[in-house]
């Protein structure tokens, strides 16, 4: 008869084994497998505390102003955004540049936009 225990909130199963984990635990301590990274999650942050979800978001809506080249620390591409924003030049690129922060992985973002 083989028992089956229940997983608490803070808890997870084995990818390969199927014990029951700590959540955060990134190897099994059971079998000694790698556990799987959780997929790509659009509200994880920056090492320097910029988020991609933020940065993509002020890009769609608030684009043609740069608001998102002075989230990112791109203070002379923002100053350049308002002084064409009159021109709808920047909106267009501003939402062309929130879409692609969106399908950027967390590994590209980190690289361009993480630095502390």
């Amino acid at each position: 008869m083989t028992q089956s225990r229940q997983k608490s909130a803070d808890e997870k199963f084995c990818s390969d084994c199927g014990e029951v984990i700590k959540l955060r635990a990134e190897i099994c301590p059971h079998c000694g497998v790698r556990q799987m990274a959780p997929p790509s999650d659009l509200t994880t942050t920056a090492p320097n505390g910029k988020s991609k979800l933020a940065a993509a978001l002020f890009a769609l809506f608030l684009g043609g102003l740069g608001v998102h080249k002075f989230y990112l620390g791109r203070i002379g591409q923002g100053v350049v955004y308002l002084i064409f924003f009159w021109t709808f030049i920047p909106a267009i690129i501003g939402f062309i540049e929130g879409i692609v922060l969106l399908v950027m992985n967390d590994a590209d973002f980190n690289a361009k936009y993480g630095g502390v």
